[in-house]
């Protein structure tokens, strides 16, 4: 038994679908409830592969130290000037976008920096996504839901970890 409810109306992410839009970029400012904060030798470089390849816009920068970017409200990093990590960690930051963005994205990740996207790859729990190692050797995962079918396996699935379909 949990004590989890539907509340998809409560962030940025659009209800899944094939005509499904992105929401415009958030230029406010808010306590971020959550960021990533990753190190970079060359930050100039970092911050073209986010915003070409990646989709995010650059919300303000101390030139030579950080670049905060931003793609939708609470999709936050900061990009610090450090050490490029030597190996891709494990741990992996997603973020959500559309199902049309996953091969845009791929594909400008890959015309900046080729062999850096795996996949898209569909998962068991009715999402597309797409990792991509940044130039800081970030693991980076682009998500989309698809659109909810409650025949599919992927639904059989969710219905067996409790969660419930999507209203509307």
């Amino acid at each position: 038994m949990t004590d989890t409810f539907p509340a998809f109306d409560t962030g940025p992410v659009p209800i899944p679908g094939p005509h499904a839009e992105p929401p415009e970029p958030f230029r406010g400012i808010y306590g971020m409830p959550t960021f990533v904060r990753i190190p970079t030798a060359d930050l100039a470089a970092s911050v073209d592969f986010w915003i070409r390849g990646l989709g995010f816009f650059e919300i303000f920068s101390i030139p030579g130290q950080i670049t905060h970017l931003r793609r939708w409200t609470f999709q936050d990093v900061l990009l610090v000037t450090g050490d490029r990590a030597v190996e891709a960690p494990a741990l992996n930051v997603y973020f959500s976008c559309v199902l049309s963005q996953v091969d845009e994205t791929a594909a400008a990740c890959e015309e900046l920096l080729p062999g850096s996207t795996t996949g898209p790859q569909h998962m068991p729990w009715n999402t597309v996504e797409l990792e991509i190692v940044t130039p800081e050797n970030a693991r980076v995962t682009m998500t989309a839901a698809k659109p909810y079918d409650a025949s599919s396996t992927e639904a059989e699935n969710l219905r067996e970890m409790g969660i419930e379909a999507p209203e509307g």
